[in-house]
């Protein structure tokens, strides 16, 4: 029991040194955007986060060559994992949820840049996906 306290102090402490929120429900992806782009030294772009989005790619695991294999085109629409798991939607307009737990934003976005992108996403991508999303 100390082992796993210690560890969620040190994740807590370790969020809040790099000025992200510690707990589900604690941000926006209006936040999110402005966090990125800061990191990022960057504004934010609708353009190229669709293209990076929507685009293919060879970097990563050839069956994920691009987010759409599981997201689908249509971001108001209900996805599947390659496993045929159900992914709610990802426009902001469709799922007003979306984006609200940064724990959860930082997850999928390791897990998924690295499958599409080979690598994980800079700090510019993601506020650029992140802006795109918000605009659907």
């Amino acid at each position: 029991m100390k082992g796993n306290f210690r560890k969620l102090a040190l994740v807590g402490a370790l969020a809040a040194l790099a000025g992200w929120p510690a707990a589900a429900g604690d941000t926006s992806a209006r936040q999110l955007i402005a966090q990125f782009a800061a990191q990022a030294h960057t504004q934010p772009s609708v353009a190229r986060g669709k293209a990076l989005f929507m685009g293919r790619h060879t970097g990563g695991k050839p069956e994920t060559p691009s987010c759409t294999t599981c997201h689908t085109q249509n971001l108001r629409a209900t996805g599947h994992t390659r496993a045929g798991k159900a992914i709610e939607p990802m426009a902001l307009s469709a799922n007003p949820s979306r984006f609200t737990d940064s724990a959860k934003v930082a997850k999928w976005f390791r897990r998924n840049c690295k499958s599409v992108l080979g690598r994980e996403c800079t700090a510019g991508e993601k506020a650029d996906i992140l802006a795109w999303l918000s605009s659907l």
